[in-house]
């Protein structure tokens, strides 16, 4: 079935969370959904620049500092949202990094990994319980299609690596634990009887500001060839997370593209994804791995004490 920005449902009284709202594809998925009425957060580490983006937006829009390259802030900014929101009705794991300028994050992991998947995943473990008592509560994972040429396997001394700073591998590899996360999380919440569903969503290619990270010398040709000849502006690059976010015919361990020409065009549809994305093994093993690396874990809930939810949408203090 054929979709388009136009299908979203009214969001009035959904409060939805993104991670790297200012720009790219996580403005525009913010953009979308505040014009249906959902009050958006945005998480993002330049308060300033977010709080000028969230004037754009309206007044349902609000701004938390968050910087996923330190779990520190990572446990502050999950506070922060608990504390102030009665909800979570939508959680995009959207921020990431590709061939960033620092080899490593603040607790000394690989900058891709830490960033785009660590990060996020003890983010989402830290709001999940919040997002179990909301009916209807979607966890969407932004990975991409750079999935296919990561190396398969995950460990502690690649998790560490202080090579991929310039590394495609390490980029795809990063973003092929997105996938596995999100299709791991989503075996996990079926097993509870939890009602919230994880779903991951990849863009195809977007002209958006991860291109101007210092890419290795040989693929800057690739790259620009590709950039325009294949990209799509961020508004239609973001309609498969979007779809993922708001369509709830979209089942939990979805995984939505676009349906055209290579997965870079046409409205989203469920996408291709590589035998070791598929791995469920893997997917455990990278699960108890990043709860080791993170130092989070998942809490399962028995579905008896889950607290009822509250519809109260609310700002945070301050």
């Amino acid at each position: 079935m054929k979709w388009s920005t136009a299908d979203i449902p009214d969001q009035r009284g959904r409060v939805a969370l993104i991670t790297g709202g200012t720009a790219g594809i996580g403005l525009e998925t913010a953009r979308s959904l505040a014009v249906r009425g959902a009050r958006t957060v945005l998480a993002c580490r330049d308060v300033e620049r977010g709080r000028a983006v969230a004037t754009g937006l309206g007044p349902d829009a609000d701004v938390v500092k968050l910087d996923l390259a330190s779990l520190q802030s990572v446990r502050r900014t999950a506070a922060e949202v608990r504390r102030g929101y009665g909800r979570i009705d939508v959680l995009v794991n959207n921020a990431g990094v590709m061939f960033p300028p620092h080899h490593r994050t603040e607790d000394g992991f690989e900058a891709h990994f830490g960033v785009n998947h660590l990060g996020h995943f003890a983010l989402t473990l830290l709001l999940l319980d919040l997002m179990r008592c909301t009916p209807g509560s979607r966890i969407v994972t932004v990975t991409s299609l750079a999935h296919r040429v990561a190396p398969s396997g995950f460990d502690p001394r690649t998790a560490r690596s202080q090579g991929g700073r310039r590394s495609v591998a390490a980029y795809g590899r990063s973003k092929l634990a997105n996938l596995m996360f999100a299709r791991e999380l989503q075996r996990r919440l079926a097993d509870e009887g939890a009602e919230t569903v994880s779903v991951a969503a990849h863009p195809g290619l977007s002209a958006t500001g991860l291109w101007h990270g210092d890419a290795p010398a040989a693929l800057r040709p690739v790259s620009r060839t590709a950039l325009r000849v294949l990209a799509r502006p961020p508004a239609r690059a973001a309609e498969p997370v979007l779809r993922a976010a708001t369509d709830h015919r979209v089942p939990g361990g979805a995984y939505l593209g676009p349906g055209r020409l290579l997965e870079t065009r046409g409205a989203p549809a469920p996408a291709r994804s590589t035998r070791s994305s598929r791995n469920t093994r893997a997917q455990l093993r990278l699960w108890e791995l990043s709860e080791e690396l993170s130092g989070v874990r998942h809490q399962r809930s028995s579905g008896e004490d889950r607290p009822e939810p509250i519809p109260k949408v609310s700002r945070p203090p301050g």
